[in-house]
């Protein structure tokens, strides 16, 4: 995870990430009330026996999404990382080569590192995490495609990493208009034994069944959230390891707010609920608690 020092609104990625919005406060009140639920919400991961390994970001590089790691970098099982290629230009100063030795000094052994960043110069983006919701048991990967998540590229990544590709398009209205929602990761979570997912973001009826039956196949439960609580970032989860490996559905506390209490319950059929507080930074970055998380599957050396 990655602290912020300049975070703010950032107008490069407002352009398609219809979740941001304008706070009008200075960006030294926005960037504080930041790091305090930045803060907060890394002292509640770790009370709960989640390893988490922080890193100060820096002024010079005037980054202000650099607390949304998980687009430019992904930790794999064979000691791979992977750095992709990222739509706004001043996110790409975000990708930093001192936090492989971090992770390095941490215990974790580093094998190969996969750089898809040239495929910038085409026009061309596939956004981490954020763009690919990786099924590591089954060797499938999902992907909404959208101006930061290219076919192309991804099907190059699904090649790389011996990974059946299930892609489709999701959707959500602004000002009356059905535009492609920029990330995957704001309208499906994946965890081990189920899926969180806003299936009414996928307009094509052949494109819902297709997840649907990807899904099923692999004996996941389907736990369905509704476009409203998309908005509110209930599908931005992600599922963590704590003390005792016992597992955790991580949330924003909107998130949390958003959902029935037959939703929590069905979550709660699986894992336990860890949620906080992310206003200033849901509404200014329009990213939410999976974002700010770079899940480190490295083996250990």
């Amino acid at each position: 995870m990655i602290r912020p020092v300049n975070f703010r609104m950032n107008e490069q990625t407002a352009v398609n990430n219809y979740f941001q919005e304008d706070l009008h406060l200075k960006n030294a009140e926005i960037n504080r009330k930041a790091q305090e639920e930045f803060d907060a919400f890394v002292k509640v991961l770790r009370e709960n026996g989640v390893n988490v390994i922080v890193v100060e970001d820096t002024k010079e590089r005037d980054t202000p999404d650099s607390i949304f790691p998980n687009n430019w970098v992904s930790f794999h099982e064979s000691g791979t990382i992977c750095v992709y290629p990222m739509f706004a230009e001043n996110r790409r100063k975000e990708r930093r080569e001192d936090i492989f030795e971090t992770l390095e000094n941490e215990g974790f052994a580093i094998n190969n590192i996969m750089d898809y960043t040239s495929a910038e110069e085409e026009g061309v983006f596939l956004e981490g995490t954020g763009s690919i919701l990786k099924d590591r048991a089954n060797q499938k990967a999902y992907c909404a495609l959208s101006e930061r998540a290219h076919e192309e590229l991804f099907i190059e990544f699904c090649e790389d990493f011996d990974c059946f590709p299930v892609i489709f398009t999701a959707y959500q209205s602004v000002d009356g208009e059905r535009l492609p929602i920029y990330h995957t990761n704001v309208m499906m979570a994946m965890a081990e034994t189920f899926v969180v997912i806003c299936l009414k973001s996928i307009d094509d009826k052949k494109e819902r069944k297709s997840v649907v039956e990807h899904i099923k196949m692999d004996g996941r439960e389907i736990i369905e959230i509704t476009e409203e609580q998309l908005y509110h970032f209930a599908g931005n989860m992600l599922q963590v390891i704590g003390a005792n490996e016992q597992r955790f559905m991580v949330m924003s506390t909107q998130a949390y707010n958003s959902l029935r209490d037959d939703q929590i319950k069905a979550i709660e059929k699986h894992c336990r609920i860890i949620h906080s507080p992310l206003d200033t930074i849901e509404s200014s970055g329009g990213g939410s608690a999976r974002c700010m998380m770079a899940e480190v599957f490295l083996p250990k050396k």
